[in-house]
């Protein structure tokens, strides 16, 4: 009997064996927006047969839905099917930037960045050097999962610290902070264009929607973030590591658990010079665009001679980015040799595309299915119907926003691409909050809340399993269970933080980015 209950899975065990249970019964993201995409065909098509229409607040007239299996839908569709592609938006923000951030990442630049923050911080700050990493790591996108946690790990071991405190902290940082960043990143040019997507046929879309309009909350909850996962590493998971006399000193280095590691923390020299001389050539293209946007005559300001809210500065901000990490990243390369010809520029752009290969095949089925919700007009009478809901109950406030957080959250165990989930929340949540006055990018900006924190918990999570495989390395018996509670001290705290951030942002009433306040201007 004694044997039994202490074999017998806890609460936590026997929710995160459901989350797994249900989760692995979902279909991946492409099939899984088929679906949608077919199930909102049907509904549409329902709702056109018995002439279905929805006001919508400040339109002169009412919105007819339409369906897809009509004859005005199936022309629809066979004559704008490429154009419902391409003219997805993030596709046209993207790209641009992935190819600059992948002439960076190839060159090699932002790993020696990365390790020369950790190489030059002292041994006491070397967990808030985690931190910092692991939350600007987001700019490499999905790498950050893989370089971060091992070269963290080595850099712990190096300075006499516990290792699995620096693989475990660094995977979490990058993870559970993934959509903050300080720098603007393809992830918010990719979240700018689905939202952006969404709101053109709103009637009072508020302010445009920019990969800057949530650069204010995006500083601010970096920098929480990046001292509160520093925090959290040195005071509770290292100190819980060492009481569980996790081993230390030796490494398993044979075996089917080796995980051997090439990243050494120390640049060489000319990865230094050509890092250095990377930040000159970033720094002068800085100036040189500040120079040509101060000028009492630029080209970049807008009619009134100012750049807020709309100027030709922050229409070109995807151009701004592409040189800032093009051009530095370039310099790097020359340097240090990974970039010799001119045919080198474009095998690594290419191989960044390829590395987003995944993305493009699910963009054709997520700018079908945003296409379909735009022209059919359900979108509308969901955001209607919903916003009506609301009032009835009386959640239209700040408690609705929490609401849509909580959710966002729960849905992150199960859907972990974030362009997805915002793909199918967007459509839905972004019209309804419009409508009850509600800036899209402050939605975006709670999302982002919702999306980041519980993916470090979730066994549908694929990095998860890379990550096993480097813990082996220390811990050759540790399963998804070990990850799972050494990640939960995370979750929480880095949630409610959050949560407290956005807080202080919604009742001061602060802008969450240039242009984009928390209401729509009426």
């Amino acid at each position: 009997m004694a044997s039994s209950a202490a074999t017998r899975p806890g609460l936590a065990d026997r929710f995160l064996t459901g989350v797994e249970r249900v989760g692995n019964k979902l279909p991946d993201p492409f099939m899984l927006f088929l679906i949608l995409f077919a199930i909102t065909a049907v509904l549409t098509t329902g709702m056109a047969l018995a002439n279905v229409t929805v006001q919508v607040p400040g339109a002169e007239e009412a919105t007819v839905i339409k369906g897809l299996f009509t004859a005005e839908g199936m022309t629809w569709l066979t004559e704008n099917l490429g154009a419902n592609y391409l003219g997805f938006p993030p596709l046209a923000t993207v790209l641009p930037i992935l190819l600059a951030v992948g002439v960076a990442e190839k060159s090699g630049l932002l790993g020696a960045l990365i390790r020369r923050v950790f190489g030059s911080a002292p041994r006491w700050a070397l967990a808030y050097a985690v931190g910092l990493v692991g939350v600007v790591g987001s700019v490499m996108s999905d790498s950050a999962f893989v370089v971060i946690p091992p070269l963290a790990a080595l850099v712990f071991k190096a300075a006499g610290r516990h290792p699995v405190a620096g693989l475990l902290g660094g995977f979490a940082a990058a993870g559970a902070g993934y959509s903050t960043n300080l720098l603007v990143t393809s992830l918010d040019a990719l979240f700018a264009g689905i939202t952006t997507a969404v709101t053109e046929n709103l009637p009072n879309p508020g302010a445009p929607v920019t990969p800057l309009s949530n650069y204010y909350f995006n500083i601010t909850s970096s920098v929480i973030l990046i001292l509160l996962a520093g925090f959290i590493i040195d005071r509770v998971l290292e100190p819980r590591l060492t009481r569980q006399g996790v081993p230390v000193d030796e490494l398993v280095e044979d075996g089917e658990h080796a995980a051997p590691v090439v990243l050494k923390a120390e640049l060489e020299p000319r990865e230094a010079r050509g890092l250095r001389w990377a930040m000159i050539a970033g720094g002068v293209v800085a100036l040189v665009i500040l120079v040509a946007v101060i000028v009492p005559d630029s080209p970049w300001r807008n009619e009134t001679g100012g750049f807020l809210p709309r100027s030709p500065l922050l229409s070109s901000i995807v151009f701004i980015v592409f040189l800032l990490f093009v051009v530095p990243g370039l310099v790097y390369g020359r340097i240090v040799g990974t970039i010799t010809t001119g045919r080198d520029i474009p095998r690594v752009m290419g191989e960044a595309i390829k590395d987003m290969a995944g993305f493009l095949v699910l963009a054709f089925i997520l700018g079908q299915f945003i296409a379909l919700f735009n022209w059919s007009g359900i979108g509308s009478w969901i955001a209607v119907a919903g916003a009506s809901g609301l009032q009835a109950i009386g959640l239209t406030g700040y408690p609705a926003v929490i609401a849509f957080i909580l959710l966002a959250s729960v849905l992150n165990l199960f859907i972990i691409s974030g362009s997805s989930m915002w793909t199918l929340m967007a459509s839905v949540f972004v019209p309804l909050f419009a409508l009850l006055g509600y800036e899209p990018a402050f939605i975006q900006g709670a999302f982002r809340v919702g999306d980041s924190a519980t993916q470090v918990i979730t066994p549908l999570n694929p990095y998860m399993i890379v990550l096993l495989t480097m813990l082996r390395k220390y811990e050759p018996e540790a399963g998804l269970g070990t990850l799972m509670a050494r990640m939960l001290p995370f979750v929480v705290p880095f949630w409610l933080a959050w949560v407290a951030i956005l807080t202080v942002f919604f009742y001061l009433d602060l802008p969450l980015g240039p242009g984009n306040d928390i209401f729509i201007e009426q």
